[in-house]
């Protein structure tokens, strides 16, 4: 199994880097305006929409007290005689009055039931952004510094496979500059020993 790297261009390395960066930013943008949008609308319902209807049912409740008194003061106070008085303007506005009163207990019924609901799902909402968040503040800083690390060991090893500082992109001459020194050094042999004469010979 080959142990060289065949790496096709060291600056998309460097792009990948920079989309990385990017991605963080935005994603932690994105991710604290999630939260404050949905901690916005939880304390719209729980603590906003339960005050107004909380006063709303007791002003309801003062207009229904006052259209209850003010029809017993015409059918008190404008007797004719024996004749009893319709006070259909009066009646009309009670029965308003109540069904006012009506909506009000109903909303403010409503806003209480749900506010625990929804407190509980935007809990959970946040809790399930934790590992996004984590993958935000963590892994892209991690994986960015992964990048790093390759981008400086590359551009070591081009200064390298190339001493003169210059690119080895074109043909892999640097590369071949680096095989060719290791190949001269290595065919490079040692001289032979002189042998010794022969026995009874003269050494010429």
């Amino acid at each position: 199994m080959s142990t060289q790297a065949d790496v096709k261009s060291i600056d998309t390395l460097a792009f990948m880097k920079a989309a990385f960066a990017s991605f963080a930013h935005e994603s932690g943008q994105a991710l604290s305006e999630c939260e404050m949008q949905g901690q916005r609308a939880v304390d719209w319902i729980c603590v906003d929409q339960a005050g107004f209807w909380k006063a709303e049912v007791r002003r309801m409740t003062e207009l229904v007290n006052k259209a209850v008194k003010d029809l017993e003061y015409c059918k008190a106070f404008k007797k004719v005689g024996n004749n009893q008085p319709s006070c259909i303007e009066e009646k009309k506005a009670l029965e308003k009055a109540k069904q006012r009163l009506a909506r009000a207990e109903q909303k403010a019924e409503a806003v209480r039931r749900w506010t625990p609901v929804v407190q509980q799902q935007f809990r959970e909402a946040c809790v399930r952004l934790v590992r996004f968040r984590e993958v935000v503040d963590v892994d892209c800083p991690r994986a960015m510094a992964q990048l790093e690390k390759m981008l400086k060991a590359l551009d070591a090893y081009r200064q390298v496979a190339s001493p003169t500082g210059e690119a080895s992109g074109s043909g892999g001459t640097g590369g071949q500059a680096v095989t060719r020194q290791l190949d001269e050094g290595q065919g490079a042999k040692p001289a032979a020993a002189p042998q010794p004469p022969a026995a009874g010979g003269t050494p010429s």
